[in-house]
């Protein structure tokens, strides 16, 4: 976790956080990590989702690859478009 990450907790909080962070072994750390980036990839595509109702799993996956990758990699790697009609 990045020093400043933690700038507006309480410096008790944070010293049982980093604590607790501390008695994780590699492996739970890493599976914790998947699991928030499993987490912001499902909050992306519930936002796609909400924005283009009528889009399709592929449609949906591809918008929120474009939100992360930058339209012209979508373009380049997945041969689609957002702007696109």
């Amino acid at each position: 976790m990045p020093p400043d990450a933690l700038n507006d907790t309480d410096p008790a909080v944070k010293a049982i956080l980093l604590a607790a962070q501390r008695r994780l072994s590699p492996e739970e750390k890493v599976r914790q990590v998947f699991a928030m980036t499993d987490l912001l990839l499902r909050l992306s595509e519930a936002g796609v989702r909400r924005l283009y109702p009528a889009a399709d799993n592929r449609e949906v996956f591809l918008r929120a690859a474009a939100r992360r990758l930058g339209r012209e990699t979508v373009a380049r790697v997945y041969g689609w478009d957002p702007k696109d009609p």
